[in-house]
């Protein structure tokens, strides 16, 4: 029993030290992990931050909670200037949460009311610098919460400010009636009068009926910029298409709501269910408070980016069943208002902005939208009275609307490419129906859109496709496959094919396609490396181009590439080649194409190695420089994009002029017209123009600049007068070259408007495509003009307050090569997008 009892005792695995303290239950010897208490104003900070986010939880609790935490700290001064702080960054940053950010001070202010004094006193003070900064966006917020707060204060509150502002847009309006900026002031008027009016404040209605009195002579009218914003073509849209501004929408709406007694449905009232088991209703006998001082500047200032009217436009309109809130209810206009300003100011966090689009209906009244995800079909369903609005749909409609504005949206278009693509991927199930009925109203309209926004469509689906497999139903569109190539919904499905195989490449593309599809990726452009002409015998110059090719494959100097060059001379004269230079410049390009035909990075390394020789073409011969574009775009003409890419990079490096580009583009290679409806022609008009309207900013930006000495000045000054001319000069060529396609005016348009019916129709498509050419870029130089317009106005009055006579002249600067600094376009293309590991399904559907 002994030598069991041992046995036992020092068995495998036995710690008979461990089962004595095992068996102690009494005490646990075993060392406790430290706990850790969150200091309350992490606490309550972290509280704030997620007011209202989630359905689970009882807002007007949350709200209790916290102002009840406030208030019974308030000696704390890191506690309470934590609070202080957030709460004014949520309200420029978080529009959605604003009312019920103006709750929490409501129920402070009736436990606490040295709370609520010193948030005003901060709100005042900041919304005072917001208007001294000409901050509009941020000042039309900090209004917003001080008219959620109209019942706390003595007199008229916040309504004596929109007075001062309606005068000053009155007075800019009277000395220009395409003054934007008052426009914008009204508009802050009528999105700030809901507020007010939904706020526990009464017996405000007939202030509010005066002011939309006032607004309407301003708001009503229609603006001549307006013409610039229009999504749609002239005198094109959709049957039933109502044109609207936002500012004349925002009027009509507020006027029908004033007839119907105010009742603004849509907008949250969390104040109203707060109560405390000592008084029934404690806001009602709070204290009230003075309301801060605020003073309009006047003139009033604008922020350095140009306004511009809103258009309101939506890709829900023609359906059946009505998804989002109609042009004729006041809900369509505030909870728009909301998204986009939510949209536009968290651009630093797509995920952020992605999880407040698909929470919307968090941030409104109970009843205003169905229920989450609930499919197209089963709205049918819903009863009569009750809202069918689908909260996925009104996210999903106001990204689109910031991504199709005119003439150009607050950030990079990739940027509202993301904030979609992050929203599909948080509820796949939720947005992806949402994305496909927008994509068929957008493809159906493709014809009558504006030629820009129809390239933005076109980046954007083929963008999105690359995050979700590539997969959509092309088989809808089989029909639209035998259409001519000139038609705008043929020329969209080749422009989007084009733009994913630039995402990936052409044999996995060609494998999302149906078998009607198939001849719109042909064989030829699953080639990495197109074929170097010059190696086949039957091709002028075979010889010389093999030799060139060895010799730039080994680095060779100069002086051994000269005598391959005079060879080609020599042979071209006796061609009766008018200029020689062209020949030897085709199998110069061609082959640097040839070499560096591997990746980006391998032909801009030629590109730099050759650049002095391609830099003395130009000045030789202006023929010569445009055959670079042909013999770039030729060799890369079944993968085109990357030929636009290699042209801007020539562009960087001065190699070609951007008045070169336009005119090989529109004039030389144009194919009468045909060109037109390529893509990638497009792509490279726009992008040159832009990197030239861009210098001439910069050049601006640098000439702001204060204290430079006044010889720098007079040299910035040149420099602008110099570059403004020419970007005058390219904008003439543009807009004569597309003058003549939009009016028949070229020779080869009138052999087809009078041969049969199908060369008719070609002609007339032709036409439709410079007409739309034409729209786009008269706006853009429109914009630039105004922007000219804007900075000599503003240097003149710097003149006028320094004394300063040297500030009289316009302008910025900037120095170096033309290219130095530039970006692209919208840099959707430049690199491949990154793969989405989830099934094409729930991208789009």
């Amino acid at each position: 029993m002994a030598d069991m009892d041992r046995r036992g005792r020092g068995g495998r695995g036995y710690n008979n030290r461990k089962r004595r303290y095992n068996d102690d239950d009494d005490f646990d010897r075993r060392p406790q992990r430290r706990r850790y208490e969150e200091p309350l104003a992490v606490k309550l900070q972290k509280q704030l931050l997620v007011v209202a986010e989630s359905p689970l939880r009882r807002t007007e609790d949350e709200i209790s909670g916290i102002a009840k935490t406030l208030a019974d700290n308030y000696f704390d001064d890191d506690l309470q200037q934590g609070f202080y702080d957030l709460l004014m960054q949520l309200i420029v940053e978080q529009p959605l949460k604003i009312p019920f950010v103006a709750a929490i001070v409501l129920v402070a202010n009736a436990q606490k009311p040295e709370i609520t004094a010193e948030i005003l006193n901060r709100a005042g003070a900041a919304a005072q610098k917001y208007l001294e900064a000409g901050s509009w966006r941020n000042v039309k917020l900090a209004l917003r919460f001080l008219a959620c707060l109209q019942s706390l204060f003595e007199g008229d509150g916040v309504l004596p400010v929109l007075e001062d502002l309606f005068s000053r847009a009155v007075e800019l309006q009277t000395a220009s009636s395409d003054d934007a900026l008052g426009l914008e002031l009204v508009k802050i008027i009528l999105l700030t009068i809901p507020y007010v009016l939904a706020s526990p404040a009464t017996g405000l209605e007939q202030q509010a009926s005066a002011l939309l009195e006032k607004t309407d002579i301003i708001a009503s009218t229609p603006s001549n910029l307006e013409a610039l914003v229009d999504p749609y073509s002239d005198s094109a849209g959709y049957e039933g298409r109502e044109d609207a501004s936002v500012i004349s929408l925002l009027q009509k709406q507020l006027q029908s709501e004033a007839t119907n007694g105010w009742k603004l449905d849509c907008l949250p009232r969390p104040w109203k269910t707060i109560s405390t088991d000592d008084e029934a209703e404690p806001l009602a006998a709070a204290s009230k408070h003075t309301f801060p001082s605020l003073h309009v500047p006047d003139p009033p200032k604008q922020e350095t980016q140009s306004l511009y009217p809103e258009w309101f436009f939506s890709v829900y309109a023609e359906q059946d069943i009505e998804t989002v809130p109609s042009t004729n209810s006041l809900a369509s206009s505030l909870i728009r208002d909301s998204l986009t300003d939510t949209i536009n100011i968290l651009d630093y966090n797509r995920n952020a902005t992605a999880k407040f689009l698909i929470d919307v209906d968090c941030f409104f009244a109970p009843g205003t939208f169905v229920k989450r995800a609930t499919p197209f079909d089963r709205l049918k369903e819903v009863e009569e009275g009750r809202s069918t609005w689908k909260p996925e749909d009104v996210a999903v409609d106001a990204v689109f609307s910031l991504l199709f504005q005119l003439p150009a949206p607050e950030h990079k278009l990739v940027y509202y490419h993301a904030v979609l693509t992050e929203s599909c991927k948080i509820a796949p199930a939720a947005i992806a129906p949402s994305l496909g009925r927008a994509i068929r109203f957008l493809y159906r309209h493709v014809d009558a859109m504006d030629l820009e926004l129809g390239y933005r469509f076109t980046d954007w689906f083929s963008h999105h496709l690359s995050n979700f497999g590539f997969t959509w139903k092309w088989t809808e569109w089989v029909d639209d496959v035998g259409l001519p190539t000139l038609h705008p919904k043929k020329a969209f499905i080749i422009g989007a094919l084009e733009k994913e195989i630039r995402l990936s490449f052409a044999q996995r593309i060609r494998g999302t396609l149906p078998e009607p599809y198939q001849a719109l990726v042909p064989e030829a452009k699953e080639k990495d490396t197109p074929d170097y002409k010059f190696n086949s015998e039957q091709t002028a110059f075979s010889s010389e181009g093999k030799q060139l090719l060895a010799l730039l494959r080994k680095r060779a100097p100069d002086d051994e590439v000269q005598p391959v060059i005079d060879a080609i001379h020599a042979q071209a004269a006796s061609y009766d080649i008018s200029d020689p230079l062209v020949a030897s410049t085709d199998v110069y390009v061609t082959a640097l194409c040839f070499i560096g035909s591997k990746s980006l990075s391998h032909v801009l390394s030629a590109i730099e190695r050759c650049k002095d020789r391609l830099l003395a073409i130009g000045p030789q011969s202006a023929v010569a420089r445009k055959q670079i574009i042909t013999s770039v775009m030729s060799y890369w003409t079944d993968q085109p994009g990357i030929g636009v890419n290699i042209i801007d990079k020539l562009l960087n490096y001065t190699i070609l002029t951007p008045m070169s580009v336009i005119d090989w583009a529109l004039i030389d290679s144009s194919q009468g017209g045909k060109a037109l409806a390529e893509s990638h022609v497009y792509e490279m008009v726009s992008t040159t123009v832009y990197k030239v309207t861009n210098r001439v900013r910069q050049i601006m930006a640098a000439r702001d600049q204060q204290g430079l000495p006044r010889d720098q000045v007079a040299m910035l000054d040149a420099t602008l007068t110099a570059e403004r001319a020419s970007q005058r000069e390219l904008f003439t060529v543009i807009q004569d070259a597309l003058s003549s396609f939009a009016e028949g005016n070229k020779d080869e348009m009138m052999e087809l408007s009078g041969a049969q019916d199908g060369a008719s129709e070609e002609a007339e498509l032709i036409r439709g495509w410079g007409a739309r050419w034409l729209r786009v870029f008269e706006r853009k130089n429109a914009v630039e003009e105004s922007i000219i317009v804007a900075e000599t106005e503003e240097l003149a009055a710097a003149a006028l307050v320094d004394g300063d006579a040297g500030l009289q002249g316009n302008g910025d600067a900037s120095g170096g090569a033309f290219g130095n600094g530039m970006r692209e376009g919208n840099g959707v293309v430049e690199a491949r997008a990154p793969q989405s590991s989830q099934p094409s399904s729930e991208g789009i559907m």
